[in-house]
């Protein structure tokens, strides 16, 4: 994809700040109320972290984030000699990140590819299964497409909403940047790898593509299941509504999983981050993110 257009300024302004939210590098407070050396006591779940010290820096896929970032709050509050620093910048920025040295944990919304994997140790920790949605305005009368005309409309094809039993309206198209694992998704399960218009808008992150489609009635875009909500709706494909407990059974086809990649083998710390994540208690923020936990291999 070539010369995609950004936000319109209003829209852009938006996705702008949702972005320095995700992507900010600063190192975030501890928990709100948890003055360090003033955490719970680190019991439970929480209890491999007792002995362990010091920083584990995050960055890369945007669906990853509610549940990396309350991960961390618990952990934080529960034992003060541990930072945790979680940053958005998708999936691609995950990857070069972590094989560079410059993260301990690269997240990535899409398994690692062969070229990926060359010439380093990188290894991969799935703990999530989430869906792909097409998304768009909830006064939008239209809330199911077929896979073709999905295609259609991305491609340029179709840009009226009336073609497919909408209002009298030019669509307006709104995209991810191919470091994407969102898009990734999306196109490869969706779009068939078909064009995507150079008309497209295109915005950084999940958080920014449902601000852009909540303030356009004429906008299609496309979210991780875990983000949506009423802001947006997220559209049924051949009769087949985008819910997590269709991305299991394999009946919604867009689904993936979501991985926490790291250099090599963990250090203690960042293994008991896995571990957490993984665990019963990680579980529970998964789904509470709306995804579907993977059970600890």
């Amino acid at each position: 994809m070539v010369h995609r257009r950004w936000l319109a300024p209003a829209a852009a302004l938006a996705a702008a700040v949702m972005l320095l939210a995700a992507c900010s590098e600063e190192k975030e407070p501890p928990a709100k109320g948890k003055e360090p050396g003033k955490g719970a006591a680190a019991s439970g779940a929480l209890a491999p972290f007792s002995s362990l010290s010091g920083t584990i820096e995050i960055a890369g896929g945007t669906a990853h984030i509610p549940v990396m970032k309350e991960a961390a709050e618990r952990i934080m509050a529960a034992c003060p000699g541990i930072r945790i620093t979680v940053a958005g910048g998708g999936t691609g920025v995950g990857i070069k990140s972590v094989k560079e040295g410059l993260v301990d944990i690269g997240n990535a919304g899409r398994a690692l590819k062969p070229e990926e994997k060359e010439g380093t140790d990188l290894r991969s920790f799935p703990f999530a299964i989430d869906g792909v949605a097409a998304c768009v305005h909830p006064s939008n009368v239209v809330s199911d497409l077929t896979p073709e005309q999905v295609q259609a409309i991305f491609a340029g094809k179709i840009s009226n909403w009336k073609e497919v039993g909408g209002a009298d309206a030019a669509i307006t198209l709104y995209t991810r940047d191919e470091a994407s694992g969102t898009r990734e998704v999306f196109w490869e399960l969706l779009l068939k790898k078909g064009a995507v218009a150079d008309r497209a808008n295109v915005v950084a992150s999940n958080g920014a593509m449902k601000t852009a489609v909540a303030q356009d009635p004429n906008a299609i875009g496309y979210l991780s299941i875990g983000h949506v909500d009423r802001t947006v709706k997220a559209l049924a494909i051949g009769g087949v509504a985008p819910t997590q407990e269709n991305a299991v059974s394999g009946k919604y086809v867009a689904t993936r999983k979501l991985y926490m990649n790291t250099k090599g083998e963990p250090r203690p710390l960042v293994r008991a981050f896995i571990d957490y994540i993984c665990g019963p208690e990680g579980a529970e923020i998964v789904k509470k993110a709306g995804y579907i936990p993977i059970p600890k291999q």
